[in-house]
């Protein structure tokens, strides 16, 4: 492929983008750019500082009944469901869009850390699965208010080990 025409598909693509970006509520604006912001901090933070001082600031880790107790009320009001969803919209997104790198892991803590300054209480679940190949694979994803919000596509497949709360 010519160096051009990759180039003007590149920045086609980055001109759709703004559009859609520009073309978004504030609200909805205001939740992407934070995202991305919470991404970038979570990124930064896994690969600077040992995951052991990480862990408290995600909160008390339990067993995975207990976790799921937490983050599943039965009747969840309708506001924080709305919320969970929007911020797992706005999370999922900003992780294709960042210019890193951002996985499961990534994903949930910047989620869990939306929610939390929004006074919305979160699961963030860890599960292990065997794999041919590589042996064991990890997986993390978030749950609040009744509402799947992050890697709930993969965690099917993963035995959950256990959460923080």
């Amino acid at each position: 492929m010519p160096a051009l025409t990759m180039i003007r598909r590149i920045v086609g693509r980055r001109l759709r983008q703004v559009r859609r970006f520009a073309g978004l509520d504030s609200r909805r604006r205001a939740l992407l750019v934070e995202a991305g912001w919470w991404l970038l901090l979570a990124r930064l933070a896994l690969m600077t500082v040992p995951f052991s001082r990480i862990a408290p600031r995600l909160g008390r880790f339990v067993p995975p009944d207990e976790g799921r107790l937490r983050g599943f009320p039965l009747a969840p009001p309708a506001g924080p469901s709305e919320l969970a969803r929007d911020v797992g919209w706005a999370v999922t997104l900003a992780a294709r869009l960042v210019p890193f790198k951002a996985v499961c892991l990534p994903q949930a803590m910047a989620a869990k850390a939306m929610l939390g300054r929004r006074g919305v209480v979160s699961v963030l679940s860890f599960g292990v699965a065997r794999t041919p190949r590589d042996g064991l694979e990890a997986h993390a994803w978030l749950a609040a208010a009744g509402v799947e919000v992050t890697g709930f596509a993969a965690a099917e497949s993963f035995t959950e080990i256990g959460c923080f709360v």
